[in-house]
């Protein structure tokens, strides 16, 4: 049985905590929030013994093995670190920082504590996502020629929404834009030309951003993301002999089609379970058990450089964190 405790109590951590049940091997003994108060109430709504009124005393109990963190992403670095530090494993909601700095510190905190780290990047241990790319890499449509990706959301989001605050690492590009982004990266690897433009709100976070990736191989990937319209949310990846249709949403897709030249639609199998978060909460039981210190589905490199492309859309488009 792994013992995990989580820090934060948003939503998203509340949906984590409901994915985590579908896990037999888990069970969510502590919770830790700066509020007290926040952290009793969300124990209490989901069962869990213990709740801590800081970060610090969550890291500090010793019945925890795993920590998940769930705050926004500007507190992602201080949180980690505080859980790192008192010789807990992490798991660290997407993205794992605000700039690949902050998650090359993490990476090497990690490291020098002996300690399990790992990106919340969930898409990427999704199973279906996982046939995908295995599908690619067997050459089912061929060389990669083209990967588009898009996720917007309608909003409007009010000045005070964390999306729009740029203390909070706020933004369409890294709460949205990190999935197709990363999707890219997972199917045709770091670019060689990345070319991007946004429209900023007053706050200077960006509301819709357009992403170019260039490859000297020839294929190109164009991405977006925003929180002014809501887009498909799909994505597809195209070869020399055929395309992968992701359906909405696509980093936890509802339908994926295979699409060979020549060859009737091949609908791929597609597991709706939950909401998805137990995959990657069952990757790192996995990996704990086995003794492992970072994820070969998420590993630290493809988080470390995932993070630099995103710094170099943000240098691109002009948005500064403080």
């Amino acid at each position: 049985m792994t013992r995990w405790g989580i820090l934060a109590t948003g939503y998203i951590a509340a949906t984590f905590v409901r994915d985590l049940r579908l896990l037999p091997d888990a069970e969510v003994v502590a919770v830790g929030s700066r509020s007290r108060e926040a952290a009793r109430a969300f124990a209490d709504r989901h069962g869990i013994p213990r709740a801590y009124g800081s970060w610090a005393e969550l890291a500090a109990d010793d019945e925890v093995e795993v920590i998940y963190v769930a705050t926004p992403h500007a507190a992602h670095l201080d949180a980690a670190l505080t859980c790192l530090a008192a010789g807990r494993a992490v798991l660290v909601e997407k993205p794992i920082t605000l700039d690949r700095a902050g998650a090359e510190r993490l990476v090497e905190a990690a490291r020098t504590q002996g300690r399990f780290l790992m990106e919340a990047m969930w898409m990427r241990c999704n199973p279906t996502i996982r046939r995908v790319t295995e599908l690619v890499a067997d050459g089912a449509i061929g060389e990669v020629t083209g990967v588009q990706a898009d996720f917007g959301l309608a909003g409007p989001f009010p000045p005070e929404h964390r999306l729009r605050a740029r203390a909070l690492g706020g933004g369409a590009l890294l709460d949205l834009g990190v999935y197709p982004v990363s999707l890219a990266h997972l199917l045709l690897g770091a670019p060689d030309e990345i070319r991007a433009w946004a429209k900023l709100s007053p706050e200077g976070v960006d509301e819709n951003t357009g992403i170019v990736f260039g490859y000297d191989s020839g294929a190109v990937a164009t991405l977006s993301c925003g929180l002014v319209g809501a887009t498909p949310v799909a994505a597809t990846i195209t070869g020399r002999t055929g395309r992968i249709e992701l359906a909405a949403p696509f980093y936890r897709p509802s339908r994926a089609t295979l699409y060979r030249t020549g060859a009737e639609p091949e609908p791929l199998p597609v597991e709706q379970v939950g909401s998805g978060y137990q995959y990657e909460a069952a990757e790192v039981q996995r990996c704990l058990r086995e003794g492992l210190l970072e994820s070969p589905l998420v590993p630290h490199a493809v988080t470390c450089e995932v993070m630099g492309l995103l710094d170099a859309v943000r240098a691109q488009i002009g948005v500064v964190y403080p």
